[in-house]
């Protein structure tokens, strides 16, 4: 193994007419990272990407002089060897900021270009699936969206040709409060001191970001004692999960089946919502992770110094509750959808728990390739 030197560019808006205020195009191949704030995730320019970089972030570009393949440079940041050489030089902390100098100070350890070569397209080949499985993921959640839209925004459902509509309200359908639609409004709470290092996974805001969406990096945890002393805050397959208090108030997601966790619970800044049969879970989690609920929601905070929504005002809310047929009907519909995405998002995760486990060994010649 070699030790390699590669070109370390930051802001290239000086390159530019200083009237145009442009900022840097990177080329296919460059490997970008942060050097301000959360530093250490990397990212592969690609051919198809069309974007600049602030002063925040650095081009890592090998010499032309040496074997070394960007992709491999790339799978290389990502291993474990150089993570633990970013946290030193930080000083451990979790935000700061790295110099150029500092960066160049940063080990890398590179076999021959071929053997790099035979790295990268291993690594990549499960990225490539990991990603397809992302937008398969984006796809199906957007068609069940659409037919949300069709069937209770636009009322195009089934059968609405024979149907008045009153008030803004399809005859047979009823205009109800959120009370009146959930049996179970909930949430959770850690132990004093806070999360810690390991046990039963506690659910935070951090992790509210969509149905199939989760990062396991962020993850929270309480002790098994605890959980087992929870009343409250358990999750359920199917339970619909909204973001309470903070900058992102109506932020919701929906887990099931297994995802992203068999067992876990929330903190105290995300609501549980479970609805009554007559609705059903489906219904709920596309309703309430429209543009305008999380909106209405983030409306019923009055307190701009410490943002949030209570139990009392989110049950307020306007819910209007669809003939049984049609609920039926709409959540029988987008129920394999739902269940699919779940279990794309599990091999998604299956498939970075062996990808990360496999890198560490290629960079380290443990796996011959």
């Amino acid at each position: 193994m070699s030790k390699a030197s590669y070109i370390i560019e930051s802001d290239y808006s000086k390159h530019f007419k200083s009237e145009s205020n442009a900022l840097t195009k990177p080329t296919a191949g460059d490997v970008l990272f942060s050097i301000i704030g959360t530093i250490g995730e990397p990212y592969l320019y690609k051919d198809e990407d069309f974007f600049g970089i602030s002063s925040s972030v650095s081009i890592l570009r090998p010499n032309n002089s040496l074997s070394l393949h960007s992709s491999y440079l790339y799978y290389w940041i990502k291993n474990r060897e150089f993570q633990k050489a970013v946290i030193g030089m930080k000083g451990g902390v979790a935000q700061g900021y790295l110099s150029l100098d500092m960066i160049r100070a940063l080990p890398i350890r590179y076999p021959s270009l071929p053997s790099q070569e035979k790295i990268a397209f291993i690594l990549s080949a499960y990225d490539d699936l990991i990603e397809n499985n992302r937008r398969r993921i984006q796809l199906l959640e957007q068609a069940a969206r659409l037919l949300y839209r069709e069937w209770f925004v636009y009322f195009r459902f089934p059968g609405h040709e024979h149907v008045t509509i009153t008030d803004g309200v399809p005859e047979g359908w009823e205009k109800k409060t959120l009370s009146k639609v959930l049996f179970e409004l909930e949430s959770g709470g850690r132990p004093k001191g806070g999360a810690q290092e390991d046990g039963i996974p506690s659910v935070g805001a951090e992790n509210v970001i969509g149905i199939g969406q989760y990062d396991y990096s962020k993850e929270k945890y309480v002790p098994e004692t605890y959980f087992k002393s929870m009343r409250k805050g358990i999750i359920q397959s199917r339970d619909v999960l909204v973001y309470k208090d903070g900058a992102n108030i109506g932020r919701s997601s929906y887990f099931g089946d297994g995802y992203p966790h068999e067992t876990c619970a929330v903190n105290e800044h995300v609501f549980i919502l479970r609805a009554s049969p007559q609705v059903g879970q489906n219904l709920l989690y596309f309703w309430v992770e429209r543009d305008e609920t999380r909106q209405h929601i983030a409306n019923l905070n009055a307190n701009t110094a410490q943002p949030g929504v209570s139990q009392s005002k989110l049950k307020t809310l306007d819910f209007v509750v669809p003939q049984d047929r049609i609920t039926s009907i709409f959540n029988e519909t987008v129920e394999p959808i739902v269940r699919q995405i779940f279990l794309l998002a599990k091999e998604i995760q299956a498939l970075i728990n062996a990808r990360d486990l496999l890198l560490p060994r290629l960079m380290n010649g443990e796996v011959a390739v």
